[in-house]
């Protein structure tokens, strides 16, 4: 009663004219008879079965096939969804991407002009991106099925189609956050049993090249004559225990937070930072719940693009850039992290007949360097005693080919050593 009582009733949007209604689209599925069914709360007039529809945010048109409302099951309805109601409007829209949460559902008759969105509806800009490639090759159209029918009602997911020379073809995706990646890679496990692998987590970066402005995510598309690169930042709010904050310091310069400013909040204290957002969705959050003992807890929002000083660290193996494994690090420690890529990548790169340097380049200096050395047959094994020369002609003669097979050969990464390299 008290609910009830204290919670105002709906407002009604302003009339847009006569036989006009809108509704606003807060969640949608597919349905292989009726399309695209999308869920929505009716602010004006009625929707009616077998009427004409337009999605105001992206100007598709439809006629729909039924109205009704959640019992919780999908139960038709003879009459109107009226304003005030919430319901669901089975559209007939066979493309998934059509329809967006967030956007305005009208029935508008055709001799009357198009009404106004409802307000507060803003394209959701991602700003984490992650290029995902089945695991099978020949699970690429289950992937892409996949991810149309997460987009329905995950109207943030911005979706690309990619290309990778180890990997084949994908998707590139983008997300409002370290978290929303992790939870829609999971539903494309879990839902649609699609095993994936997916890049290293990229932002937008911008650049300025003479007198214009690019964006760009892949460390690959950075031109190699640029003026100055800036990168997104975001304003932290990190809530905690007071005995825990210093070790917020300790992690301070690892992630590069600037402007801290802390105050006792309660029993909390809040520490106010900013950061950059490529440090925000690397390792941040089990650093510091690492560093807290599990008990900090954080939010963050988007600030302005800054100047940043980061470098491209690409990997060459025999002299040949291998396309994805280029990386943007910050100055400073991009040595660090390079020499980290090289001694992983002898690991698990299996040895040829000849050796194979690794080196991380960066501004056109090799940074670090690792050699897997060429695997040995002894060819004089079967030799005993006599003159050495034999043996000496017998190893000259498998240098020789050693040789002429380095140079024939071409370095390829098979995408089993790709997925290895991506993981943790």
């Amino acid at each position: 009663e008290a609910i009830i009582r204290k919670t105002p009733e709906p407002k009604s949007a302003p009339k847009s004219g006569a036989n006009i209604a809108r509704g606003l689209i807060f969640d949608s599925f597919y349905d292989d008879h009726k399309g695209v069914v999308a869920s929505v709360r009716v602010f004006e007039g009625a929707f009616e079965g077998r009427s004409p529809l337009v999605l105001l945010g992206t100007g598709v048109e439809a006629r729909s096939k039924e109205v009704g409302y959640f019992a919780p099951e999908l139960r038709q309805m003879d009459v109107p969804l009226e304003s005030g109601m919430i319901g669901y409007i089975a559209t007939g829209i066979r493309n998934p991407e059509a329809v967006r949460i967030g956007d305005t559902i009208a029935s508008v008759p055709s001799s009357a002009a198009l009404p106004e969105l409802l307000h507060g509806y803003q394209e959701p800009k991602p700003v984490v991106f992650v290029s995902f490639y089945p695991d099978e090759s020949d699970d690429f159209e289950l992937l892409e099925r996949g991810l149309q029918k997460l987009k329905l009602n995950d109207s943030a997911l911005s979706i690309e189609p990619d290309q990778n020379e180890l990997l084949g073809r994908g998707f590139k995706v983008g997300f409002l956050g370290r978290l929303h990646f992790e939870i829609t890679a999971e539903r494309l496990k879990q839902e649609f049993k699609v095993a994936t692998v997916n890049t290293f987590p990229s932002v937008l970066y911008r650049v300025r090249v003479k007198n214009d402005w690019i964006y760009i995510v892949k460390p690959e598309d950075l031109p190699a004559v640029h003026d100055e690169i800036w990168e997104p930042m975001v304003r932290l709010s990190i809530f905690l225990p007071p005995p825990d904050l210093a070790n917020i310091f300790h992690i301070q310069q690892r992630f590069r937070m600037v402007g801290i400013e802390t105050r006792i909040v309660g029993d909390r204290a809040e520490v106010s930072a900013r950061m950059p957002l490529a440090e925000l969705i690397s390792d941040f959050d089990d650093q510091l719940k690492s560093a807290t003992a599990g008990f900090a807890s954080f939010s963050y929002e988007l600030a302005e693009y800054e100047h940043a000083d980061i470098v491209r660290v690409d990997i060459l193996v025999s002299g040949n850039a291998i396309p994805g494994l280029s990386r943007f690090f910050p100055d400073g420690t991009h040595e660090k992290e390079g020499r980290k890529m090289v001694e992983r990548l002898k690991e698990i790169l299996p040895r040829q007949q000849f050796a194979q340097p690794i080196q991380a380049v960066a501004e056109n200096k090799v940074i670090a360097r690792e050699d897997i050395p060429a695997l040995r047959k002894d060819v004089t094994g079967y030799l005993y005693g006599g003159d050495r020369t034999r043996k000496m002609k017998l190893w000259k003669k498998q240098q020789r080919g050693k040789k002429r097979l380095k140079e024939r050969s071409e370095t390829k990464i098979t995408p089993e050593v790709f997925r290895e390299l991506l993981k943790k």
